[in-house]
């Protein structure tokens, strides 16, 4: 029996959860609209020859897009259904290029404090709320990979028009935009290796203007897209090295401030600069796991 998850599903009530079961899928523990009283929704897997390697989330049409252009499948269930809040839709990719690596377990937090301790445990963390926008528990989705995974480029982009052309080319998208709340429309976006030696060592952001002068005086890179493009805050750059000692493991964004604590004591860097540093958006930090 191959241990790839391979299919996924989602249920809205007991009658399609028993369907599920009956086609052999296998429910993932924790109620996806946990604490804002719509529907009980739950994942489902099953396991199969074909690996599933990528799990994206889209919240809006323009997202979708270019999802659909590259070939992802979409499961058509509204992850906030009876809830209100953010349309969320869930899409995988079974791909077999040199930055897919297969998915061979999911779990789900409907805790923050529970969040922290996952990443010691080898998992990834998909960085969409799944209650976005509904109010209810901050809700994630975690993915375990047949084998440890590093980061070895990141980028970001600033309109949907490329976004087919990053996927094909094997990028993962953070799920949420660097400006929530602020109107722009910036992403950050990585790839992954099974190879340390290739992995970035290090990652920082600079929302003035002497930091952005001592990162480039350190020999570090600019991704060259301003996470705040559109807002009429700071500038807001991310920064990345190749030198170093320790590979980054796993990034993302943190938008709920009770989980940051949570985060430092199980050993994730988050750096507290604001990416929507003068405007009046969403507080949001980037976390790196090395």
């Amino acid at each position: 029996m191959s241990s790839y998850i391979s299919e996924l599903q989602v249920s809205l009530n007991a009658t399609e959860e028993q369907n599920l079961t009956t086609r052999g899928f296998q429910i993932v523990g924790g109620n996806l609209n946990q604490g804002t009283g719509g529907n009980d929704i739950h994942l489902w897997y099953k396991y199969g020859s074909e690996p599933i390697t990528k799990v994206q989330v889209s919240f809006n049409d323009n997202m979708a897009d270019g999802l659909i252009k590259a070939g992802y499948t979409k499961i058509n269930t509204d992850l906030n259904a009876g809830a209100g809040g953010s349309k969320l839709y869930l899409w995988f990719f079974k791909g077999s290029g040199e930055f897919d690596t297969p998915i061979v377990d999911l779990s789900v937090t409907t805790i923050a404090a529970n969040e922290g301790e996952k990443f010691a445990s080898g998992w990834e963390r998909v960085a969409c709320d799944l209650n976005r926008g509904a109010h209810g528990n901050w809700i994630h989705l975690w993915l375990k990979r047949k084998e440890q995974t590093y980061i070895c480029d990141v980028t970001a982009t600033d309109y949907y028009g490329s976004d087919k052309d990053h996927f094909k080319n094997g990028y993962i998208r953070v799920d949420e935009d660097t400006n929530r709340g602020a109107g722009g429309a910036v992403f950050i976006w990585f790839r992954q290796t099974t190879d340390p030696e290739k992995a970035l060592k290090d990652l920082q952001v600079s929302i003035t203007k002497d930091q952005f002068l001592g990162f480039q005086q350190q020999d570090y890179h600019p991704i060259g897209v301003d996470l705040n493009k559109g807002t009429g805050g700071n500038q807001v750059n991310l920064w990345h090295k190749k030198e170093g000692s320790s590979p980054i493991k796993s990034i993302g964004l943190l938008l709920n401030k009770d989980a940051v604590k949570d985060y430092q004591e199980a050993g994730i860097r988050v750096i507290l600069r604001n990416l929507n540093e003068g405007n009046k958006g969403t507080v949001e930090h980037l976390y790196v796991y090395q």
